[in-house]
């Protein structure tokens, strides 16, 4: 997908599943290679991101099936512990190929990650972690060589409370003699999602969810059955596209404690929410207010990752909103695509100040990142007139063909 064509003014309307989390998917598809055995792993989303991932378990020697929505990784012919360059470049997620790969092999080899460009985000603390745990890891000309004589548990002290490297540690320790604890642990849904994928198979992991992760170390693992939960930041982009377009939407799926922080802004810009345990509806006001102050903030704080969509809910709200970026410094690049669209905003630094205005207007933009992309689509549903999304392709990588599902809720929006 390069392109997407929106023709704004339709209401998005209707009932809407939500996918498996991208954010699940990528760790617990890198952890598939611990076992060495067969893994079934159900409801991952058809996304470019996991096209990655099973690329580099191919390469490494498994097998990989895709079934509909469900995936199976036999990782018992794993043969080669160097991953291929281009794919590690290709998306940021593939670092946690790093602990997997030390835990199953004791070495691996790989460059630097890349992935959307929305600021540094250094990987220091996980090879810091990894170093800790007896891995002695090399740089040389951009690439990784890692290897381990035997990874050892010990007492890991975060500087923040990274998901990347939480993942990295919890995967690394499966095998580690004695037990790991990570303190300052990043506590998203999905850190406890991996914890559940990994005890499956026969680890022993406890306190996801907590600031303290324990992991004691095993000798085997067998196959294993696994549901990925609802992706929080897919049902917080689409509560947004109802609420934009003064829709009214139920969604399927959703875990609602997962995304409280999204709820609790959706209902200070005037909207009603109802939900129960696992389905969320909204019912827009005919005028949005405007959000006083969003700041993003590791979980359960603001995520974000959900950012930019509110930015351009707030485009269209009745006053001045204020969002203040915590955790990448260059995450505003969608603002100023918004501005081409009629939007009032004003970036200084880590601060955007955005003035509603009484309506967007259609124009031809650009997707720089996967949710800036995402804010675009929010931005061209409401807009007048017709709106041209270019490298549409990242959002490919976080979204399972977004133009369909919102097409069946009442959206005039096609590929090129």
């Amino acid at each position: 997908m390069s392109k997407l064509v929106i023709r704004g003014g339709h209401k998005i309307e209707g009932e809407l599943k939500v996918s498996g989390a991208k954010n699940s998917v990528l760790p617990i598809l890198a952890a598939t290679v611990l076992n060495g055995k067969l893994n079934v792993i159900h409801d991952i989303p058809k996304l470019s991101d996991v096209e990655v991932m099973i690329k580099i378990l191919k390469s490494v020697g498994c097998e990989v099936t895709r079934e509909n929505n469900t995936i199976i990784v036999d990782s018992s012919k794993l043969n080669n512990h160097k991953i291929p360059e281009e794919l590690i470049r290709e998306m940021r997620s593939s670092i946690v190929f790093l602990g997997a790969m030390l835990a199953r092999c004791r070495e691996t080899t790989m460059s630097y990650p890349g992935g959307c460009e929305i600021g540094p985000r250094p990987i220091d603390l996980h090879l810091k972690s990894l170093r800790e745990m007896g891995a002695v890891i090399k740089e040389k000309h951009g690439f990784l060589i890692c290897k381990t004589e035997g990874l050892k548990g010990c007492e890991i002290q975060l500087d923040f409370p990274s998901v990347g490297a939480t993942e990295n540690i919890m995967l690394a320790a499966v095998f580690a003699e004695g037990t790991t604890i990570i303190r300052n642990a990043a506590r998203e849904p999905e850190i406890k999602d991996l914890q559940d994928f990994i005890n499956a198979m026969g680890g022993k992991v406890s306190g996801a969810g907590s600031a303290t992760i324990y992991i004691e170390g095993v000798k085997e693992l067998h196959e294993v059955k696994h549901t990925i939960i609802p992706d929080r930041i897919v049902a917080g982009t689409y509560l947004i596209a109802a609420a934009i377009t003064r829709g009214e939407i139920v969604l399927k799926n959703v875990v609602p404690e997962h995304i409280q922080s999204t709820i609790y802004k959706l209902k200070e810009a005037g909207c009603r929410i109802l939900y129960t345990q696992d389905s969320i509806k909204l019912m827009a006001p005919e005028k949005l207010h405007a959000i006083e102050s969003t700041k993003t903030l590791p979980y359960p704080g603001f995520p974000t990752d959900m950012q930019s969509q509110i930015m351009a809910l707030m485009t269209i709200s009745d006053g001045t909103s204020i969002i203040t970026e915590n955790i990448f410094e260059n995450r505003y690049k969608h603002a100023y695509e918004l501005v081409r669209m009629g939007a009032n905003i004003k970036v200084d630094g880590r601060t955007a100040i955005i003035k509603g205005v009484p309506k967007l207007t259609g124009a031809t933009v650009s997707a720089n990142d996967l949710r800036g992309g995402a804010a675009l689509i929010l931005a061209g549903l409401v807009a007048e007139g017709t709106t041209i999304i270019e490298n549409a392709r990242h959002i490919e990588r976080g979204y399972d063909h977004i133009e369909e599902v919102l097409k069946a809720a009442g959206a005039e929006i096609y590929k090129l």
